[in-house]
């Protein structure tokens, strides 16, 4: 991996310190928390570089409150005296925090590793499990199955931990161990050959971490324990790295031991003479840049290693994955969007009610329009109703046309089928023989079909007559009755026009 800018940049870390940096947007904060100290690193990312703003230690033992509270409070103070300002957070735990154990796993899957870790820690540790959160690292993979580091800490100490941060407005996304951000932090900064079993021993002054780098660069034992002040520290790199190397197992012997010391009592060529093995001393404050007033070293390193797990998309020993997986932020995005959801349906159903009643009020209206119209219609055209559908301005419009046309004696087979046409043909055709034939007319009837008309001439061929004359006014006789009364010859027919 290719070493990272933000640890060759000391000069930013200054300027930044001194608050004259421009604070970009997207900023990542990454925090080595103890029970009574932290170092905290912000990184600016800007595409693949990545930028250190700066960074401090501050600790709760010199003051009269030392707890969790107090410490996260300081944090933010720290954040806020540098104009800090980021989008996630990420905590690396002390060693104190929490316990390693190594476990088996069956499965070489991580959705399956993560489904069944618990019941294997369970089991490794003959123990119940139900009051600890869990994060793991997968090391190695065979047919067999999958070798584990499994980290467990105590639910009450890791909430007390988060809801102290949260309370201060730091919500971490990513809550690990501390040798798990070693363990990113090293390739950035070392070249680590993959040819060979790299070993890695960092202490600090209250910690030891172990660990040893195989092919392709990735860790494959990892330890970490507590170590006391006043120990012989060149006898407990001799013992733990023999250990250490046992542990190794197929892998292969130590070929190459790099370590670094808190305390600086570690003599690498003693180290090497006594282990057989090429050791050298790790210089991390020039490797990772380091700034000048830095206090611990390895806690700076495990805080820019928190802060690269942010950036990266392979899955971390998160315990915030086992135990209290929702985010502060997350779960404020999730009620809000519940809200804005409620609101919306809310909306929804008032608009929809407005305009159902909208709706009804209109069809009302037309109900009420249609029934006025209808009357008016009936009585324009008798018999007729208004159908859904029509426009009964056209069909008004139609009839009053053909009114008129019946009325200036335009006929056509379209005007001749309505009641007044018939009748108007029928009685011009009575007028033109009226008086030749004596016609005397008692009654006519109108029906949608025909036209009946009784009546009587003077005789029976005035009545054959008047016939003729009828059907030379193009219309049909379909019926006929005729009979003589007291010297009259009476009539009685069915007309239609012609077609």
């Amino acid at each position: 991996m290719p070493n990272l800018k933000i640890f060759k940049n000391l000069k930013t870390y200054k300027d930044s310190f001194k608050g004259s940096l421009e604070i970009k947007p997207q900023n990542v904060l990454g925090i080595h928390l103890g029970k009574n100290t932290a170092t905290v690193v912000c990184l600016n990312i800007e595409g693949k570089n990545k930028n250190l703003l700066g960074s401090f230690t501050i600790s709760v033992e010199q003051t009269g409150e030392q707890t969790l509270a107090n410490l996260a409070l300081l944090i933010t103070q720290g954040c806020a005296q540098r104009n800090w300002q980021w989008s996630d957070v990420a905590v690396a735990l002390d060693a104190v925090l929490y316990m390693q154990h190594s476990v088996h796993s069956e499965f070489t899957d991580p959705k399956q590793i993560a489904a069944t870790v618990r019941f294997d820690t369970e089991e490794a540790l003959s123990m119940d499990v139900t009051d600890l959160a869990i994060a793991f690292k997968v090391l190695t993979g065979t047919q067999a199955g999958a070798a584990l580091t499994v980290f467990t800490a105590r639910k009450k100490q890791l909430t007390d931990v988060i809801l102290a941060l949260q309370a201060n407005g730091l919500d971490p996304a990513v809550c690990e161990p501390d040798v798990t951000s070693l363990t990113r932090f090293i390739p950035s900064v070392a070249s680590i050959p993959d040819d060979s079993n790299s070993l890695y021993c960092l202490l600090a002054l209250r910690a030891a971490y172990f660990i040893d780098y195989a092919k392709f660069q990735q860790p494959v034992v990892m330890r970490t324990f507590i170590v006391g002040q006043s120990q012989d520290r060149t006898e407990l790199l001799k013992r733990e790295i023999s250990v250490t190397s046992g542990l190794l197992g197929s892998q292969g012997p130590v070929n190459f031991v790099r370590a670094y010391d808190f305390t600086s009592q570690v003599d690498s060529q003693q180290l090497g003479k006594a282990l057989h093995i090429d050791t050298e001393l790790f210089d991390i404050a020039g490797a990772a840049s380091a700034p000048a007033d830095c206090s611990d070293y390895v806690g700076f390193a495990i805080a820019c290693g928190a802060a690269l797990s942010l950036l990266q998309k392979e899955p971390t020993a998160n315990f915030r994955s086992d135990f209290m997986p929702y985010l502060a932020k997350k779960v404020a995005f999730e009620k809000s969007v519940k809200i804005l959801s409620i609101c919306v349906v809310v909306l929804v159903i008032a608009v929809g009610l407005f305009l159902q009643m909208k709706l009804f009020h209109i069809s009302k209206y037309r109900s009420q329009l249609r029934e006025k119209l209808q009357k008016e219609y009936s009585a324009v055209l008798p018999g007729k109703k208004l159908e859904r559908g029509v426009d009964p301005v056209k069909k008004l419009a139609g009839e009053l046309r053909r009114v008129k046309d019946a009325k200036s004696g335009q006929y056509g087979p379209a005007n001749q089928q309505t009641p007044v046409a018939k009748l108007t043909l029928v009685l011009e055709a009575f007028n033109k023989c009226a008086s030749q034939v004596h016609l005397s007319v008692d009654s006519v009837s109108i029906s949608a079909s025909v036209i009946n008309v009784a009546g009587s001439t003077s005789s029976r061929e005035n009545t054959l007559k008047l016939f003729d004359n009828l059907r030379a006014s193009n219309l049909d006789i379909l019926q006929q009755r005729l009979d003589s009364k007291a010297g009259l010859d009476v009539f009685s027919i069915s007309v239609v026009p012609k077609k």
